[in-house]
């Protein structure tokens, strides 16, 4: 399951943002550290494919991909010192892929600004300062234990060492780790500790109506001049929480009406989701038999045992081989009988790299 953490200022659209996307019903009054404990919402991964198998299939049951955000109380300047609330709830999105920056790229004097007004690029260094100095307190504990294990020879210590170090250099100098030059091999040994610098990064800019169909304001192009130079592993995902708030409140099927009125092909979670996936390189499988039609989520240049895996590790441990048609193909063929008449399913060994859209069928023995 994919796993977002959204984190920004408080009054930025955050918890309007995860109440609309998940329908929990976090506070969402115009004033800061409404939210006072973590929320966690689960929601399902937007995909019209699954539908179709559906269709076809006519299984007992249709299981989407589901993508968990958890919302935790907005930070401000000092939260790493313990200055608000949000300091305490960082360690609850260590543990996410991806971090979900909400940024307010609108003004309107009628929603307050914890910071007395709206500057988008300012907002992303605080956020990203706070981020930095909660991940040196991490570094720095866990560089003492290092230090006095690498003295003994540890030869686990010996090997941590250097990552640690030059972390805990970019970190002091209040800098993510994405602008520390870490190899690959670094990088993997800071793996265990989560360190919050080290994700991926989705900003969502929360802007004005107008601007999803029309040009880009001033401070959207300011956030994305700042974000384009900085050599950071994100994506920009525009959106409106005004928008986001009336379409939850909406029946399913009055949705895209709703939408295309506005001039918009998608809602804002369709977008940010579908961005989340190409940012951490993501794609999706499918299974399609009387019981259950499901989509999984895995790793682009997964290969068909790993992807299998997901299902049950029983699945990857016997592995003999996937069975594997392609959506287009499947749908076309209408199922598995007619891409079998027609010699269109394949038989795929343990290299077999899972392309998107592919329906497998595993076969296996434990």
């Amino acid at each position: 399951m994919l796993q977002l953490g959204i984190v920004g200022l408080p009054n930025v659209g955050k918890s309007t943002l995860f109440n609309a996307l998940t329908a929990a019903g976090a506070d969402a009054a115009n004033y800061p550290f409404c939210t006072v404990e973590p929320n966690v919402g689960i929601v399902e991964v937007p995909d019209t494919r699954l539908a179709k198998l559906a269709e076809i299939v006519e299984p007992k049951r249709t299981v989407p991909a589901v993508v968990q955000f958890v919302d935790i109380a907005g930070l401000v300047k000092g939260a790493s010192s313990g200055e608000g609330l949000g300091n305490k709830f960082l360690a609850n999105i260590r543990e996410t892929d991806a971090i979900v920056h909400v940024v307010r790229c609108f003004d309107d004097p009628d929603v307050l600004h914890v910071m007395g007004s709206v500057d988008p690029v300012r907002d992303r260094e605080v956020i990203e300062f706070e981020l930095a100095l909660a991940d040196l307190a991490t570094v720095e504990k866990r560089l003492d234990r290092t230090r006095r294990a690498a003295k003994a020879a540890d030869k686990e210590a010996l090997a941590e060492l250097p990552a640690l170090e030059r972390a805990h250099a970019v970190l002091s100098e209040g800098k993510g780790l994405w602008e520390g030059g870490l190899t690959a091999d670094q990088r993997a040994l800071l793996g265990p500790l989560s360190l919050l610098t080290a994700k991926p990064v989705l900003y969502a800019a929360n802007v004005a109506d107008h601007e999803l169909t029309g040009d880009e304001g001033p401070h959207l192009r300011a956030l994305r001049a700042a974000v384009n130079g900085s050599g950071e592993p994100a994506q920009v995902v525009p959106f409106s929480a005004k928008i986001e708030s009336e379409l939850a409140e909406l029946p399913l099927g009055d949705r895209a009406e709703f939408l295309a009125s506005l001039g918009l092909e998608s809602a804002g979670l369709d977008r940010l989701i579908h961005a989340g996936y190409a940012l951490l390189g993501l794609q999706t499988y499918f299974t399609a038999g009387e019981q259950e039609v499901r989509a999984w989520t895995i790793h682009n240049g997964d290969t068909a045992p790993k992807a299998a895996a997901v299902i049950h590790t029983d699945f990857e441990r016997g592995f003999i081989r996937a069975e594997t048609v392609a959506f287009d193909e499947f749908v076309a063929l209408r199922g598995w009988k007619g891409a079998r008449d027609k010699g269109a399913v394949r038989a795929e060994g343990k290299e077999y790299l899972v392309k998107d859209g592919d329906v497998l069928l595993f076969r296996f023995n434990v």
